[in-house]
């Protein structure tokens, strides 16, 4: 539920209230407004008394959440999440676009993507330096020697940097020294995880499962908001189906979908969503079209070569088509692209 606090009401009223909602079993999240402070209540403790809130100083009224995902609803916050790092803000009128290779291979592949898609107007930069592989033979990444390479992108380049975390082992590492952490989808559900990307003070992409409903998307989203991180941008990346022409099916339906139930920005990943190159960039077309707010695409000056995702990841010239191809049809909406 949400406890909405009056105009006139201290800081030191609203701590109070939630001493009481603590003292309760309870858990007190305090959203402070341009002109108000909402308290939002969740947890598994005893029931709250209604009228023993409303009688205590300062409180206006109480709303009842109605959704099982309370803090990611548009019941809790009727405004759109703009999730802010530095001078990028995702979720805003402006269409942010990641790009990079699937993994981090070297500082030269790095360097080389990044002078290409900051040239083309990327803002954030994507690369695993920890690789989650169906195959254990498969490359795993280079680890923290890949995340110094990601931290030189980003001080030569000025490229945002967001990588996958894979488990709480490694978590603090890659806090450490990326702007954006990643929980891929193979980590949706690994409710340990979400705890603890919750706790950090990095802003999370949660990818959505291979087989996840929406429901179960935001009801792991809502995880990382309970810790008390609210900086959470959601991403659609495709699921499992009978389809065999491309990799998964991506889902563009479920960006209208979340748009309209969650204030929580959303981009889609038309890479792994399609698994085939040449679907990439009517896909990423598509995707603008339905409303994300941005994508995060693979890009491979040398994709024979690649280590991994090399048959999904597109050129340097068709990265450049696509995003004009992003920016006029954002135009279109009312949008902008960089």
């Amino acid at each position: 539920m949400l406890i909405v606090m009056k105009a006139s009401a201290t800081p030191e009223m609203v701590v109070q209230i939630c001493r009481e909602i603590e003292r309760m079993g309870l858990n007190a999240h305090p959203i402070q407004g341009t002109r108000t402070t909402t308290i939002e209540v969740t947890g598994n403790g005893f029931p709250v008394d209604p009228d023993g809130i409303l009688s205590q100083p300062g409180v206006k009224e109480i709303i009842h959440i109605t959704q099982p995902y309370k803090l990611v609803s548009r019941e809790f916050s009727s405004s759109n999440t703009v999730v802010k790092i530095n001078d990028v803000s995702i979720g805003a009128p402006e269409i942010v676009v990641m790009a990079g290779p699937c993994s981090v291979e070297s500082r030269e592949q790095c360097m080389t993507i990044a002078k290409l898609v900051a040239k083309s107007g990327a803002k954030v930069f994507r690369g695993g330096a920890f690789k989650p592989r169906t195959s254990p033979y498969s490359f795993q990444g280079l680890g923290e020697e890949g995340l110094k390479i990601l931290a030189e992108v980003r001080e030569r380049f000025g490229l945002i940097i967001v990588t996958e975390a894979m488990d709480t082992e490694t978590m603090d590492m890659v806090a450490e020294y990326t702007d954006i952490i990643q929980i891929g989808s193979r980590n949706m559900q690994n409710f340990s995880l979400l705890r603890k990307a919750g706790r950090k003070k990095n802003p999370v992409l949660l990818k959505r499962g291979m087989s996840a409903t929406l429901e179960e998307f935001l009801m792991a989203a809502e995880y990382i908001m309970a810790e008390g991180n609210h900086n959470i941008i959601l991403c659609e990346r495709g699921v499992r189906t009978f389809a065999n022409h491309t990799r998964n099916t991506l889902d563009l339906s479920l960006v209208p979908a979340v748009k309209q139930i969650s204030h929580l920005p959303i981009i889609v990943d038309p890479s792994h969503g399609t698994g085939v190159r040449d679907e990439i960039l009517p896909m990423s077309r598509a995707a603008v079209a339905a409303g994300a707010d941005g994508l995060l695409v693979e890009v491979h000056h040398d994709p024979v070569s690649a280590l991994s995702d090399g048959g999904q990841s597109i050129l340097p010239d068709m990265f450049e088509q696509m995003m004009q191809e992003v920016r006029a049809i954002a135009g279109v909406l009312g949008r902008s692209c960089a």
